[in-house]
């Protein structure tokens, strides 16, 4: 199936646009001392410098974060290229050019690496933000703590007298609430230290008694 052409303005102007800023950084460049294969490689370096930046730009203000490095390098490369286009309109002898245009161009090899490795290998996560493994765990509302309190003596039924099985006390019921909370923060543990919690850590965490803790151990191993 054939697709149908349709022409565009906007894209038609843009080509246009990019092909004299090409050619006029090509003459500058040239005019600087920088003949040959030289020549054409600087319009191509700061195009792509305007663009990486404006890309970079854009990514960090859709995620909400600082672009100042972005706006600085986009404007360092846009004013490259409008430099050239103005210094080409009969402003500036290319037959001549000062000392200065052939320093900027000379320099412009190593300014432009510069920008496009700080723009590729900016870092995603700002300094002194949380992590987001504890950040998910302190955002988690804390379940409140029910303790089942065991019926007074005299409320029980008696039974009759039968040997201890053992003489360790009974371990009392947790909510499962707390239950799923402490897992949580287990995992968090063992995520962050690649080793289990113990009792004493998940007691201090959860801000509960020997008794209970021990308790959430045991139905957590």
């Amino acid at each position: 199936m054939l697709r149908t052409i349709r022409f565009d303005a906007v894209l038609v102007q843009a080509v246009i646009a990019g092909a004299l800023s090409f050619a006029h950084l090509h003459d500058i460049a040239q005019a600087a001392g920088q003949d040959g294969w030289k020549a054409w490689a600087y319009p191509i370096s700061v195009d792509l410098l305007l663009v990486a930046a404006w890309r970079r730009m854009r990514t960090l203000q859709a995620n909400g974060e600082p672009a100042r490095a972005a706006w600085t390098w986009f404007v360092i490369a846009l004013s490259a290229s409008l430099g050239a286009n103005v210094a080409t309109a009969g402003l500036l002898d290319l037959h001549h050019v000062p000392a200065i245009l052939r320093i900027l161009v000379a320099g412009w090899p190593a300014l432009a690496f510069l920008g496009g490795t700080l723009l590729v290998h900016a870092p995603t996560t700002l300094p002194g933000q949380p992590d987001p493994v504890e950040a998910q765990a302190a955002e988690e509302p804390v379940p409140p703590v029910v303790i089942e309190r065991e019926p007074p003596p005299e409320a029980t039924p008696q039974l009759e007298p039968s040997a201890p099985e053992s003489g360790a006390d009974p371990l009392p019921a947790v909510p499962a609430a707390l239950v799923e909370h402490a897992r949580k923060v287990a995992e968090v543990h063992h995520a962050r230290t690649g080793s289990p919690i113990d009792t004493a850590t998940l007691r201090a965490r959860l801000g509960v008694t020997p008794a209970l803790a021990e308790a959430i151990a045991a139905q957590l191993a």
